[in-house]
């Protein structure tokens, strides 16, 4: 019988075998590493693995080796399978607490999970993910355990605000919870309201009152506008409270894990990844939340996370064109859909073409918003070209710091239009939703996105829309886009922003061209 195999990352990193707890290698980098392979739950190019946790002057292969077989003597021969170019650690499913609580906060709707449950994550999710295995000297493996510990702290919102707006939630709960919430993220307005009204039910007016204003002067600070009034009634349920959000993995061709979610029902509808994406973030965000909500009401929407940001693995070997294709054809496959209608937004208008053009037969029409066909190295100007390196450099030096100014590069030309708490959680989304490195990347390789030689053979019918001053992707490029494609209809919004914001009147007009162009093709 083979022994029953666990791992707590939330913490300290502890693995255990039949329930008892087995010593660890005192060796920080081999620890690390078996977190990273146990984690990431995919084989590693040998030579990546020494570029992330040794240095070259080191003799890093025989690093590896040395760790390998620590690792081995620790865990079991049967668990990590190498051979000359590769290293794979594989565990039983649900072997990892980290997973095991995402899944639980995937599977379950926020009414449907009981306080008990909910409880246990936020506790789980408090502790830092491999408390004890900073390594600042080594960047890589540093920027991976930061977009862990973001997803973690994403995760522990989740499920506070949950635990928060439970029917049957105690005065305790919030009081063991909120304080450290508030002083983590002063403008969160659901620990503040739920702390004031325990504190007034306490007869603490006074409390309740520094409560309130220290909120609204943080929120002020912040540039939020309206400021939400922490003493109000909470008002509506939750954006989508109707719907329920399943998440799931697939493997693509090169082992990355690419995280997808299926939501509503009817005909299902597959919109390309593009660059920002995070399946649990994005679904209640207010950027993309009405959005995603409209697709959603008359059809199975279908989202994936491209790869290196959101719930897919960040740590991958390629991020391309070819990859972005590549994965969107392993959520397809998965998820055995035959026959179906996508959308494009940003540089997944670019995916979509491709996929469309390679399968004909599956593909039944496109809608691209604020698409294009070449990419920035290519379609733009020299002093473009400029900006967009400079960017690049920028976005190195201070992505995954805690001043957004960095980032505020991008949310003020994705959305100059915007509210300042658009802006404001925008800023803050990025951060969390990849790791400077993979910015680098993304921008790297949408520079070098071509797929101009593909419009002429598009078969389906396509609707392009395209925003008259969007500040990200010019006119003109979508314009191309429709004189390029067969029989495309193009509508041009009123709007200088290249995210369509629901609470503009643009929002209005492209979602009625798409329910149009939906109907007439019977598509829902």
């Amino acid at each position: 019988m083979h022994p029953q195999v666990s791992l707590s990352v939330l913490g300290e990193l502890v693995f255990r075998r039949d329930g008892a707890a087995v010593p660890l290698p005192s060796s920080r980098k081999t620890r690390a590493l078996l977190a990273y392979l146990a984690l990431s739950d995919r084989p590693h190019r040998r030579e990546r693995l020494c570029e992330i946790f040794w240095d070259l002057p080191d003799d890093p292969r025989g690093s590896l080796r040395w760790a390998l077989s620590k690792i081995r003597a620790a865990t079991g021969p049967d668990l990590v399978q190498a051979d000359r170019e590769r290293v794979q650690m594989i565990l039983p499913a649900g072997a990892v607490d980290l997973d095991r609580t995402r899944a639980d906060l995937a599977r379950q709707s926020a009414d449907a999970m009981s306080l008990e449950d909910l409880r246990a994550a936020v506790l789980d999710l408090a502790r830092p993910v491999l408390d004890g295995l900073d390594m600042p000297q080594s960047d890589l493996w540093q920027n991976w355990l930061t977009g862990m510990r973001a997803e973690a702290a994403a995760l522990w919102q989740d499920a506070a605000t949950r635990l928060f707006q439970h029917p049957d939630r105690t005065d305790a709960d919030v009081l063991r919870w909120a304080h450290g919430w508030i002083a983590a993220d002063p403008v969160a307005v659901v620990p503040v309201r739920a702390l004031v009204q325990v504190l007034r039910r306490s007869g603490k007016e006074t409390e309740a009152n520094a409560v309130a204003r220290a909120f609204q002067d943080a929120a002020m600070a912040a540039g939020l506008s309206p400021v939400p009034d922490p003493q109000a009634d909470p008002g509506p349920p939750p954006l989508h409270a109707g719907f329920h959000q399943t998440i799931g993995f697939a493997r693509a061709t090169d082992g990355a894990r690419i995280a997808f979610a299926a939501v509503g029902e009817g005909l299902p509808l597959v919109k390309a990844a593009n660059w920002l994406n995070h399946l649990e973030l994005d679904w209640q965000s207010p950027i993309w939340g009405r959005t995603f909500g409209a697709l959603a009401s008359r059809n199975q929407l279908i989202r994936y996370d491209e790869r290196g940001n959101g719930l897919s693995d960040w740590d991958v070997d390629e991020i391309s064109q070819a990859a972005f294709v590549r994965d969107l054809e392993t959520v397809v496959d998965t998820l055995n859909l035959r026959r179906f209608p996508m959308i494009g937004m940003s540089q997944g208008c670019a995916v979509g073409i491709e996929y469309a053009v390679r399968h004909p037969d599956r593909v039944s029409a496109l809608i691209l918003i604020g698409g294009y066909a070449a990419g920035w190295r290519i379609a733009a100007t020299p002093e473009e070209r400029e900006r967009r390196e400079a960017v690049m450099t920028l976005t190195r030096l201070g992505w995954g710091t805690s001043t957004a100014a960095y980032r505020h590069i991008f949310s003020q030309t994705f959305m100059p239009d915007g509210t300042p708490e658009d802006l404001a959680w925008f800023d803050e989304f990025q951060r969390v939703t990849t790791s400077a490195d993979n910015a680098y990347r993304f921008q790297d390789a949408f520079g070098d996105i071509d797929v101009r030689h593909l419009l002429a053979q598009v078969e389906v019918p396509t609707l392009v829309l395209h925003a008259r001053g969007d500040q990200r992707i010019r006119l003109d490029q979508g314009r191309d886009l429709a004189m390029s494609i067969p029989g495309a209809r193009f509508v041009t919004l009123e709007s200088r922003n290249h995210i369509l914001l629901g609470h503009e009147p643009a929002w209005d007009v492209a979602m009625m061209e798409i329910g149009r162009f939906m109907d007439e093709h019977r598509l829902r």
